[in-house]
């Protein structure tokens, strides 16, 4: 038996009341980011010091906030702000050396006392290094040395003690987020640029060109107009595609017979009727520079999905041809 003080459903209470104290602390960040809140005007700073740096954003932290740094600074890379994360106590060892002359320090102390973030601060002040304080305490060490301030408003952590930091973290990740799409679309970043930062894995295929996922050449059903449809259904039998482009004279695709064309006509004569009595004139066709992910929406986006889909060049010519089958298999869709 479950013990009722600490069962399922004490688990499920006590995840509410995290979530809760959470979306609170959110709904307090969310408040205070208007132009009339000073938090709003060092956000708007904060984001045109950044956007205008020659340098990179070096990103530390010690704790928590030392590892919400890093994911805030892996955001801003991925998204085409140059920084890197320099771990504080590693800074006092050498690694200040890799900060230039140049750079933004971006520091993060939910209490801007953090001792290990002296060697940072003295140096930022030796080179008159610009640094923004992410902090809640806006009479701290952190924030007295910033040149810009991002003061995140007091609010509950999650922790019953109220020790474990969780909401305060939650804060500085989402203000950090928030600081990567601001720049994101101030520069302008697009969907080509994120693929440049995210070559493999899902994401990555997902924002590739669909010419570079497509079969081409010999491997695509190709036929014309007057071909009989027993040579249609061996032509798409052979490529095993489901269908089959038909061309005209000058290779431009003028139609296509798929399987859902051809049963239908199952009961006539297949070697006097032709594909071009059959076919869909107007089939759904894309470009080769589209990338995978609007493919993907084009052939499902529809009451009965799409199985494979014809790419064209310039001239309306069949350039090659994508199954949805593969973008399944490849992990895309």
């Amino acid at each position: 038996m479950n013990d009722p003080e600490n069962g399922p459903s004490s688990a499920l209470d006590s995840a509410c009341a995290t979530l809760s104290a959470e979306i609170t602390g959110l709904s307090a960040l969310h408040a205070v980011l208007g132009r009339s809140h000073a938090l709003g005007r060092a956000f708007i700073d904060a984001v045109t010091l950044i956007a205008s740096t020659k340098g990179r954003i070096v990103v530390s932290g010690i704790g928590k906030s030392g590892h919400i740094g890093r994911k805030i600074q892996a955001t801003f890379a991925s998204t085409g702000t140059p920084s890197f994360f320099v771990h504080p106590a590693e800074a006092a060892h050498g690694d200040l050396g890799m900060i230039d002359r140049d750079d933004v320090l971006l520091l993060l102390s939910q209490s801007g006392e953090t001792s290990e973030l002296a060697a940072l601060l003295e140096h930022a002040a030796l080179h008159a290094l610009p640094v923004i304080g992410m902090t809640s305490s806006q009479d701290s060490t952190l924030a007295r040395a910033s040149t810009i301030i991002l003061n995140l408003p007091h609010a509950r952590e999650a922790c019953p003690m109220g020790l474990a930091p969780t909401t305060s973290t939650i804060m500085q990740l989402s203000l950090g987020d928030a600081l990567a799409i601001a720049l994101l679309e101030r520069r302008g970043f697009t969907a080509t640029d994120f693929r440049a930062f995210h070559p493999g894995g899902k994401l990555g295929a997902l924002l590739k060109p669909v010419s570079r996922l497509m079969h081409d050449g010999d491997a695509m059903p190709l036929g014309t107009p007057d071909m009989t449809l027993s040579n249609v259904i061996i032509e798409m039998t052979r490529k095993a595609f489901g269908c089959i482009g038909i061309t005209d004279d000058a290779g431009t695709l003028v139609g296509l017979v798929s399987d859902g064309d051809l049963r239908p006509a199952l009961t006539r004569n297949l070697d006097t009727t032709t594909a071009g009595e059959i076919m869909n004139r107007n089939p759904i066709t894309t470009k080769g520079d589209v990338l995978a992910q609007e493919v993907i929406h084009l052939m499902t986006a529809r009451r009965k999905a799409i199985n494979s889909l014809f790419i064209l060049d310039e001239a309306g010519r069949p350039a090659g041809i994508v199954r949805l089958h593969d973008l399944l298999r490849m992990g895309i869709a």
